[in-house]
Protein backbone atom coordinates (compact mmCIF):
# COMPACT_ATOMS: atom_id res chain seq x y z
CA UNK A 1 0.00 0.00 0.00
CA UNK A 2 1.44 3.23 -0.89
CA UNK A 3 1.92 6.38 1.26
CA UNK A 4 -0.88 9.22 1.47
CA UNK A 5 0.25 12.53 2.26
CA UNK A 6 -2.77 14.16 3.78
CA UNK A 7 -3.27 17.93 5.35
CA UNK A 8 -4.84 17.92 8.51
CA UNK A 9 -7.44 21.20 8.25
CA UNK A 10 -6.58 21.55 12.27
CA UNK A 11 -4.18 23.72 14.41
CA UNK A 12 -6.10 21.80 17.63
CA UNK A 13 -3.40 19.50 19.27
CA UNK A 14 -6.07 17.13 20.65
CA UNK A 15 -7.35 16.58 17.56
CA UNK A 16 -4.53 15.81 15.39
CA UNK A 17 -3.38 13.45 18.00
CA UNK A 18 -7.04 11.47 17.46
CA UNK A 19 -6.30 11.67 14.00
CA UNK A 20 -2.59 9.89 14.10
CA UNK A 21 -3.72 7.47 16.67
CA UNK A 22 -6.47 6.44 14.49
CA UNK A 23 -6.16 6.33 10.78
CA UNK A 24 -3.78 3.77 9.58
CA UNK A 25 -0.29 4.12 9.55
CA UNK A 26 0.48 4.35 5.94
CA UNK A 27 -1.42 7.80 6.19
CA UNK A 28 1.31 10.33 6.22
CA UNK A 29 -0.54 13.30 7.98
CA UNK A 30 0.78 16.50 8.10
CA UNK A 31 -0.76 19.39 10.52
CA UNK A 32 -2.18 22.22 8.22
CA UNK A 33 -0.13 24.75 10.75
CA UNK A 34 2.99 22.91 9.60
CA UNK A 35 2.29 24.60 6.67
CA UNK A 36 1.17 28.11 7.89
CA UNK A 37 -2.26 27.22 6.26
CA UNK A 38 -4.47 29.98 8.23
CA UNK A 39 -7.75 29.01 9.65
CA UNK A 40 -10.85 29.96 7.76
CA UNK A 41 -14.10 31.19 8.77
CA UNK A 42 -16.48 28.27 9.72
CA UNK A 43 -19.59 29.95 8.47
CA UNK A 44 -21.71 26.71 7.48
CA UNK A 45 -24.89 25.48 9.31
CA UNK A 46 -24.11 22.34 9.93
CA UNK A 47 -20.67 20.43 11.17
CA UNK A 48 -20.84 18.71 7.77
CA UNK A 49 -20.98 21.97 6.04
CA UNK A 50 -18.06 23.47 7.83
CA UNK A 51 -15.94 20.52 7.97
CA UNK A 52 -15.98 20.46 3.96
CA UNK A 53 -14.99 23.93 3.83
CA UNK A 54 -11.78 23.47 6.10
CA UNK A 55 -10.87 20.42 4.06
CA UNK A 56 -11.42 22.64 0.66
CA UNK A 57 -9.65 25.55 2.16
CA UNK A 58 -6.43 22.96 3.46
CA UNK A 59 -6.30 21.07 0.00
CA UNK A 60 -6.33 24.40 -2.40
CA UNK A 61 -3.60 26.01 -0.64
CA UNK A 62 -1.29 22.99 -0.23
CA UNK A 63 -1.92 20.95 -3.70
CA UNK A 64 -2.48 17.70 -1.31
CA UNK A 65 -5.84 15.75 -0.06
CA UNK A 66 -7.25 17.01 2.79
CA UNK A 67 -9.16 16.03 5.74
CA UNK A 68 -11.22 18.01 8.45
CA UNK A 69 -13.37 17.57 11.41
CA UNK A 70 -16.04 19.96 12.45
CA UNK A 71 -17.08 19.05 16.07
CA UNK A 72 -19.00 20.40 18.39
CA UNK A 73 -21.57 19.64 21.75
CA UNK A 74 -25.06 20.23 21.85
CA UNK A 75 -26.85 20.78 24.80
CA UNK A 76 -30.77 19.71 24.91
CA UNK A 77 -31.65 22.29 27.52
CA UNK A 78 -29.95 24.97 25.65
CA UNK A 79 -31.49 24.11 22.52
CA UNK A 80 -28.83 22.41 20.43
CA UNK A 81 -26.16 25.22 21.47
CA UNK A 82 -22.99 25.29 21.80
CA UNK A 83 -23.61 23.54 18.34
CA UNK A 84 -21.87 24.86 15.45
CA UNK A 85 -20.65 27.59 17.37
CA UNK A 86 -18.28 25.18 20.26
CA UNK A 87 -15.02 26.45 19.91
CA UNK A 88 -15.72 30.07 20.01
CA UNK A 89 -19.12 30.13 22.36
CA UNK A 90 -17.42 32.11 25.11
CA UNK A 91 -16.02 34.41 22.23
CA UNK A 92 -13.32 34.01 19.28
CA UNK A 93 -10.45 32.93 20.12
CA UNK A 94 -11.60 32.00 23.52
CA UNK A 95 -9.47 29.02 25.73
CA UNK A 96 -11.45 25.96 26.51
CA UNK A 97 -11.80 27.15 30.15
CA UNK A 98 -13.77 30.12 29.29
CA UNK A 99 -16.11 27.97 27.07
CA UNK A 100 -16.40 25.22 29.67
CA UNK A 101 -17.44 28.06 32.42
CA UNK A 102 -20.07 29.65 30.02
CA UNK A 103 -21.51 26.40 29.51
CA UNK A 104 -21.74 25.99 33.59
CA UNK A 105 -23.27 28.97 33.96
CA UNK A 106 -26.08 28.62 31.38
CA UNK A 107 -27.29 25.43 33.28
CA UNK A 108 -26.55 26.98 36.73
CA UNK A 109 -29.63 25.41 38.44
CA UNK A 110 -30.49 22.67 35.86
CA UNK A 111 -31.23 19.63 37.91
CA UNK A 112 -29.06 16.57 36.10
CA UNK A 113 -31.41 14.72 34.81
CA UNK A 114 -32.11 17.77 32.02
CA UNK A 115 -28.29 17.92 31.18
CA UNK A 116 -28.65 15.81 28.36
CA UNK A 117 -25.99 16.23 25.79
CA UNK A 118 -23.77 14.95 22.96
CA UNK A 119 -20.35 15.25 21.02
CA UNK A 120 -21.52 15.27 17.04
CA UNK A 121 -18.42 15.32 14.82
CA UNK A 122 -18.45 15.38 10.82
CA UNK A 123 -14.87 14.40 8.79
CA UNK A 124 -14.60 15.73 5.35
CA UNK A 125 -12.26 14.40 3.00
CA UNK A 126 -11.47 15.87 -0.22
CA UNK A 127 -8.93 14.67 -2.88
CA UNK A 128 -8.48 18.02 -3.94
CA UNK A 129 -9.82 21.90 -3.40
CA UNK A 130 -12.50 20.68 -6.26
CA UNK A 131 -14.00 17.68 -5.36
CA UNK A 132 -17.16 17.06 -6.12
CA UNK A 133 -18.47 14.73 -3.58
CA UNK A 134 -16.43 14.80 -0.42
CA UNK A 135 -16.69 12.04 1.65
CA UNK A 136 -18.19 13.00 5.20
CA UNK A 137 -18.50 10.55 7.80
CA UNK A 138 -20.26 11.58 10.61
CA UNK A 139 -20.66 10.32 14.53
CA UNK A 140 -22.01 11.34 17.94
CA UNK A 141 -21.66 10.57 21.61
CA UNK A 142 -23.97 10.58 24.10
CA UNK A 143 -23.94 12.05 27.18
CA UNK A 144 -24.47 14.30 30.45
CA UNK A 145 -22.75 17.86 31.56
CA UNK A 146 -21.90 17.47 35.02
CA UNK A 147 -21.12 20.28 37.60
CA UNK A 148 -18.16 21.05 37.47
CA UNK A 149 -14.95 19.97 35.79
CA UNK A 150 -13.43 16.48 36.40
CA UNK A 151 -10.09 15.06 34.58
CA UNK A 152 -6.94 15.76 33.13
CA UNK A 153 -7.29 13.90 29.32
CA UNK A 154 -8.67 15.13 26.52
CA UNK A 155 -9.80 18.81 25.58
CA UNK A 156 -12.44 21.19 24.86
CA UNK A 157 -15.77 20.26 26.79
CA UNK A 158 -14.19 16.59 27.70
CA UNK A 159 -13.58 17.69 31.78
CA UNK A 160 -17.54 18.60 31.96
CA UNK A 161 -19.12 16.13 29.61
CA UNK A 162 -20.02 12.69 31.65
CA UNK A 163 -20.07 9.38 30.53
CA UNK A 164 -22.58 7.80 32.48
CA UNK A 165 -22.14 4.14 31.29
CA UNK A 166 -18.50 4.87 32.24
CA UNK A 167 -19.15 6.51 35.83
CA UNK A 168 -16.72 9.03 34.80
CA UNK A 169 -16.17 12.32 32.25
CA UNK A 170 -14.62 12.10 28.94
CA UNK A 171 -11.12 13.95 30.35
CA UNK A 172 -11.10 10.84 32.90
CA UNK A 173 -10.28 8.41 30.46
CA UNK A 174 -7.79 7.03 28.97
CA UNK A 175 -6.83 8.10 24.98
CA UNK A 176 -7.29 4.70 24.27
CA UNK A 177 -10.52 4.22 25.93
CA UNK A 178 -11.80 7.34 23.94
CA UNK A 179 -10.58 6.33 20.71
CA UNK A 180 -12.81 3.83 20.71
CA UNK A 181 -15.95 5.27 22.04
CA UNK A 182 -15.73 9.17 21.28
CA UNK A 183 -17.50 10.95 18.44
CA UNK A 184 -14.69 11.60 16.79
CA UNK A 185 -13.52 7.93 16.92
CA UNK A 186 -16.63 6.96 15.17
CA UNK A 187 -16.70 9.08 12.56
CA UNK A 188 -12.77 8.60 11.77
CA UNK A 189 -13.46 5.00 12.33
CA UNK A 190 -15.82 5.23 9.14
CA UNK A 191 -13.53 7.07 6.58
CA UNK A 192 -11.06 4.36 7.65
CA UNK A 193 -13.45 1.99 6.94
CA UNK A 194 -13.90 4.11 3.46
CA UNK A 195 -10.04 4.41 2.95
CA UNK A 196 -9.64 0.64 3.15
CA UNK A 197 -12.22 0.08 0.35
CA UNK A 198 -11.25 2.50 -2.23
CA UNK A 199 -8.61 1.72 -5.02
CA UNK A 200 -7.39 5.24 -4.64
CA UNK A 201 -5.15 4.35 -1.39
CA UNK A 202 -3.64 1.18 -2.69
CA UNK A 203 -0.84 0.38 -5.25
Amino acid sequence: MKLCTFVIASSNAGKIREFADILPAHLDLIAQSELDIPEIDENGKTFAENAVLKARNASSRAGLAAVADDSGLEVDELKGAPGVYSARYAGVGATDAENVEKLLSALNGVPYEKRTARFRCAIAFVKNADEPHPLVCEGTWEGMIQNHPTGHSGFGYDPVFYVPALGCSAAELDPSVKNRLSHRAQALNRLKDAIADSSDFEQ
